[in-house]
């Protein structure tokens, strides 16, 4: 009797604080919706006087984008900003899943605690570095190999190369982590029917954390989309409608850069413009976020 007493008075005095975190956490979670409808309020207040004067279809199809006649397509941004994110994510997948498969199957723990830090060292390089080192180191060894009079000094080919090993780290992360979470159990019931080690990392593992691995994916591209100083540094300057990567061609975030650096006047189209360019870019990478959340619960695996 004296024992359950104890508990219900022990219990007692520890709800007080226990509520106190579930306000902390309710008031965390109320903080990161109402930033996310802030930030999808500004962008949607500044945009509107832009689609008052431009529509929609205009800015989806026009093949131009010369603020200077009043072309605002967004397409040449746009293609620009998918050849640099494809070649980046062309570089950081396999590589990324290659190294994620190694720490997570291959590599001893010691080598493992050693490489992991080192390759996440990386993630922590300023991206104006990476942008630097694209434009000074990358584009003259492009330019040596397939000459100077094919690739230009600004092109999307070096910034999607080194945007590529910008991402790397956090799409190697994120797959050694879903590739550690799958149960020894499948590891070894493979090893006692004789497969070798290869044939359980890829026929085994890699299938069980598939929806971790497209996770990290998405994540990547999202990440790929939204990189600034890369892409204004090493990519080139002025709208250009090419899926040539060896020629300059302006993205998205390298045009918002560039021209809200410039005198603009207030609520001129021109600078409605940048706000309409980031609420498309909002809306690329929450559709980006969507389809990751919908291929997780596809493909997610429930061990018991």
């Amino acid at each position: 009797m004296t024992n359950i007493q104890y508990s219900t008075d022990l219990a007692g005095k520890r709800r007080p604080a226990e509520a106190m975190i579930h306000y902390f956490l309710f008031f965390a979670a109320t903080v990161s919706i109402l930033t996310t409808v802030g930030i999808v309020g500004t962008l949607g207040k500044e945009a509107f006087p832009f689609f008052a004067k431009v529509s929609i279809w205009e800015f989806l199809t026009t093949l131009h984008w010369q603020p200077q006649i009043d072309e605002f397509g967004i397409l040449p941004l746009f293609t620009a900003t998918l050849v640099t994110s494809v070649i980046a994510m062309c570089i950081a997948l396999p590589v990324g899943l290659a190294s994620a498969v190694y720490l997570s199957e291959y590599a001893p723990p010691k080598l493992r605690n050693i490489l992991k830090p080192v390759l996440e060292v990386l993630a922590g390089i300023p991206s104006v570095v990476y942008g630097f080192f694209a434009l000074q180191t990358v584009t003259p060894i492009l330019q040596g190999v397939f000459g100077s009079d094919k690739v230009d000094i600004y092109n999307t080919l070096s910034a999607g190369l080194v945007m590529g090993v910008l991402i790397l780290p956090l799409i190697s992360s994120m797959c050694e982590d879903a590739l550690s979470s799958v149960p020894k159990a499948l590891r070894e019931g493979a090893y006692a029917l004789g497969a070798t080690k290869l044939e359980v990392s890829l026929t085994i593992v890699i299938p069980a954390a598939l929806s971790g691995i497209s996770a990290a994916f998405i994540v990547g591209l999202s990440r790929a989309v939204g990189e600034t100083m890369i892409v204004a540094l090493a990519a080139g300057s002025g709208s250009n409608l090419t899926l040539n990567p060896f020629k300059s061609a302006e993205t998205m975030t390298g045009h918002i850069v560039r021209i809200s650096g410039g005198d603009l006047s207030y609520d001129s189209i021109d600078y409605n413009s940048l706000f309409a360019i980031g609420l498309f870019l909002f809306v690329i990478t929450l559709s980006l976020n969507a389809l990751s959340s919908h291929l997780v619960r596809k493909y997610q695996e429930v061990y018991e």
